[in-house]
């Protein structure tokens, strides 16, 4: 049974981080029940906000892997015995990596003792493009920035994370390190996610070379995971290349992991991203095999469904969601699927996106034929045209599809709040049947 998930959870709007609960005083188990609440401030504020409707909904009455998920964060929980891979994947709203990155610091943060490790990074701003605020990586060499949305050269496979860059110089200079962020994990293991087969370069790691244990390099499977002797929380890489003959680096992102019972929670978003994106990548599912995912949610659908309301094939958009949805259980059959609908948009400024009521019937229908969860976003923000209402109060921004930072934060606090009534209502319903 599920007794110690959390003392006390409130959502306070406008707030860069959440409110953490506190490490109880004694050794009695806490129960997690009737504990979730949303601060009054907020629902008077956002009165347009349904937030008794912030739920995961399991259209089937039949939810094996999301009971076979709580099963095992109650071990991890109890016994801090494993780690468990969360996985996130969408457009923009992800690529930003701001309410992602407030759940995963909640999840990182919440237990004492699972730090869990940070996943999968890629390095958006060396590719040109719009970075997550909390890691950074730097290089003084000049790279060319790929994404699989609009960039399709013949010499790229594209992975789980459909983004890549691509170096040519002999010797080549990459730094990472944590910013912003009141998580950082400490790294044990890097995996390198690279060209396929044998590639003519070394990797050297600068000041820290006396802590690499091992060096393993998989060329078929195109990466190289790299072992250090004592964990560090920075990254100095060096490639040097081995042979005259030119060849190009192509890197298409980093795994930063330890051996730390807790959630990897991996968040994998393009600018401009739809579900076409992520089937087009050819490596996609040999990536997430890798690292097999407990946990998967699908917040894309917004770049799916952006053109005007005769253009959309609701068909379309099913068949691709199902192939994306059978590409996560074919990688772990026995992972809980979480299926957002995207929140209410404009199309160009001036027409309320009615094809997002056609996506939500679609994740609805799917939900019940695949048994997974759903967090139905539109329905809540209020429905048709609610993003003018998000923006004038600041929540959104101009183009009324994005989200302004604060709206970012409370999307996060939001997506907390529903994963907690979930475990909450997970408890009470294991409590009463061995009552």
């Amino acid at each position: 049974m599920m007794n110690r998930w959390l003392l006390n959870f409130s959502i306070y709007a406008f707030l860069p981080f959440i409110f953490w609960a506190q490490e109880p005083n004694d050794s009695s188990e806490i129960s997690l029940i009737q504990t979730v609440s949303i601060d009054t401030n907020a629902v008077n504020q956002f009165p347009f906000i349904q937030f008794d409707k912030n739920v995961f909904e399991f259209p089937s009455s039949e939810n094996k892997n999301w009971d076979k998920l709580y099963a095992r964060m109650d071990s991890m929980i109890q016994f801090k015995d494993r780690k468990l891979n969360f996985y996130h994947i969408g457009g923009s709203h992800i690529q930003a990596d701001i309410y992602t990155h407030d759940f995963r610091s909640f999840l990182q943060r919440n237990w004492p003792g699972l730090t869990g490790h940070r996943g999968l990074v890629f390095p958006f701003n060396l590719a040109r493009t719009n970075n997550p605020s909390n890691y950074r990586f730097t290089s003084s060499n000049n790279w060319s920035g790929y994404r699989s949305v609009i960039h399709r050269p013949k010499f790229l496979h594209y992975g789980i994370t459909g983004a890549a860059i691509s170096c040519s110089d002999s010797l080549i200079g990459l730094n990472f390190i944590y910013k912003k962020t009141r998580v950082s994990p400490p790294i044990a293991a890097l995996r390198i996610y690279h060209n396929s087969g044998v590639i003519p370069f070394d990797f050297n790691f600068g000041s820290n070379e006396i802590l690499i244990e091992s060096v393993r390099r998989c060329a078929e499977m195109g990466y190289t995971e790299i072992q250090f002797t004592d964990p560090i929380d920075s990254l100095d890489i060096q490639f040097v290349r081995t042979s005259k003959t030119p060849y190009r680096l192509d890197l298409y992102g980093f795994e930063l992991m330890n051996t730390l019972p807790g959630i990897a929670y991996n968040s994998i978003g393009i600018n401009g991203a739809g579900l076409y994106t992520y089937l087009d990548n050819e490596f996609f599912l040999r990536d997430l095999k890798q690292t097999p995912p407990d946990f998967f949610a699908f917040s894309v659908g917004t770049n799916d469904g952006f053109m005007p309301y005769e253009k959309f094939d609701p068909k379309i958009y099913k068949k691709n969601l199902e192939a994306m949805v059978k590409i996560v259980l074919e990688a772990n059959p026995e992972c809980a699927i979480l299926l957002t609908v995207p929140n209410d948009c404009y199309y160009k400024r001036r027409y309320p996106n009615k094809n997002t009521e056609r996506q939500r019937k679609v994740i609805n229908e799917l939900a019940q034929q695949y048994k997974t969860g759903v967090w139905d976003f539109y329905g809540f923000m209020g429905g048709l045209g609610s993003s003018y209402t998000w923006k004038n109060a600041n929540l959104m921004r101009s183009d009324l599809v994005h989200f302004t930072k604060e709206g970012y934060h409370l999307k996060g606090e939001l997506y907390i709040d529903a994963f907690l009534k979930y475990l909450n209502q997970k408890e009470c319903e294991l409590e009463n049947v061995n009552f």
